[in-house]
């Protein structure tokens, strides 16, 4: 165990005792992990229909897609505002009030649904509420991997995690899509009691999760700059930030490039579904290897060994002309990314002092979050400007800038790593 981690370990229980074989064996990880698995179920099981129930209601597809861009949006804007409470107030009852808040906005929306009365406004509404609060519960719950598992399980808790979403995403519509065909009320009304659950689950966690304090609160300014300063100045922490945002970014646009260019082939919607699912499994069966990896590779061997695998994967989509080619490219693509966000994630942790996980947390995800929402519109006018292939091999050409910037940066890698 390193110096910098016997400085970092909060004060409390020491959870390396007796350690179990996994970190799905602690009970607070375990209810953590499932509180996550209870709120993207829900998430994904409403998020995809709500606006079909907006345009069965009559209203345009202009103001449908205006309302899902207003509730990303403000969740985006949320996130480093809650991560500045998250790093002041007690975790957990945080956690707990934003599961609530959340359930109330998606009641409401079942409600309407369920009556007849649908309302634009308050459908909006209620999607900015629930997005804010998905923010403050993410923002929370950032802080909380340090003081749920030791930091020898961190690669294979956060593996864990990212295996838990690659399902989530894969099950999700799929369980939304059995749930709409019940009734149109019936994936809101899962949503809201997903929520609940999850809340349930969040105030059964027994680990203390109050962040640590040097001193009084300072202005929320202050704070605020405080975290952006803290990862401006950490050379590990800048480069996930540019490797995370430029990955999400061209992976956001090699996927609606696939998608927009099956759609122009002629492939029908389910091919084209056969795309996502494909991409993630990749994801899933990636993030169960990644701890393993992880634990037998260098970190910097991982990290521009997978920057430079994305180069070819990313060059053969623009020459792929069937829909299951598409996805098994993107799925190798899916398949490298996890075990390089298991390394820059446990030891993103390990650099943090506990009293700035959250803001951290927030940083990264709103650097990665900001430029992914960007992809749809970019990939479909650069697609209808320049056609795919071209689109494609801009990107297998961004992939190799950033590879080349992995490599640069190889020995900060394995410094951190050591």
């Amino acid at each position: 165990m390193g110096e910098a981690e016997e400085i970092l370990r909060p004060p409390g229980p020491d959870l390396s005792e007796a350690p179990p074989s996994s970190p799905l064996r602690r009970r607070n990880f375990f209810l953590f992990w499932t509180a996550g698995a209870v709120d993207g179920l829900g998430t994904c099981a409403s998020a995809l229909f709500l606006p079909l129930i907006l345009l069965g209601a009559g209203y345009p597809a202009g103001l449908t897609g205006l309302v899902a861009s207003t509730a990303l949006v403000s969740g985006l804007v949320v996130a480093p505002v809650a991560g500045v409470f998250a790093d002041r107030w007690p975790r957990k009852p945080m956690m707990c009030a934003a599961a609530l808040v959340a359930a109330g906005a998606m009641g409401s929306v079942f409600a309407a649904v369920a009556l007849g009365r649908v309302a634009l406004v308050h459908v909006l509404v209620a999607a900015v509420v629930e997005q804010a609060a998905g923010a403050t519960y993410g923002a929370a719950a950032s802080g909380t991997i340090r003081r749920l598992v030791p930091p020898a399980e961190y690669p294979r808790a956060i593996g864990y995690l990212q295996a838990r979403d690659q399902a989530v995403q894969i099950v999700g519509p799929t369980l939304g899509g059995v749930l709409y065909q019940l009734a149109r009320w019936v994936p809101l009304l899962a949503d809201a009691l997903s929520f609940l659950l999850v809340a349930v689950l969040s105030r059964a966690i027994s680990a203390d999760l109050t962040p640590e304090r040097e001193g009084p609160p300072a202005s929320f300014t202050r704070d605020l700059a405080e975290g952006l300063r803290f990862v401006r100045a950490e050379p590990f922490l800048r480069f996930v930030v540019v490797w995370t945002a430029g990955i999400n970014a061209l992976l956001g646009a090699l996927y609606f490039h696939a998608v927009f260019a099956s759609h122009a082939r002629g492939a029908s919607p389910s091919s084209i579904g056969l795309i996502l699912t494909l991409s993630g499994v990749g994801g899933l069966l990636g993030a169960l290897a990644a701890p393993w990896l992880v634990a037998r590779v260098p970190a910097a061997w991982i990290v521009t060994g997978a920057s430079w695998a994305m180069v070819p994967t990313a060059a053969g989509l623009a020459y792929a002309s069937r829909t299951w080619a598409y996805g098994l490219l993107l799925s190798a693509v899916s398949l490298i990314v996890p075990s390089v966000v298991v390394v820059l994630q446990s030891r993103a942790v390990l650099v943090t002092p506990d009293r700035l996980l959250a803001r951290m947390g927030t940083v990264l995800g709103t650097a990665g979050e900001g430029v992914a929402v960007l992809a749809p519109v970019a990939a479909g006018v650069l697609v209808a400007a320049y056609g795919g292939r071209a689109v494609a091999l801009g990107c297998a050409g961004a992939f190799a800038g950033l590879a080349l910037y992995a490599t640069a940066r190889a020995r900060l890698v394995a410094r951190e790593a050591s």
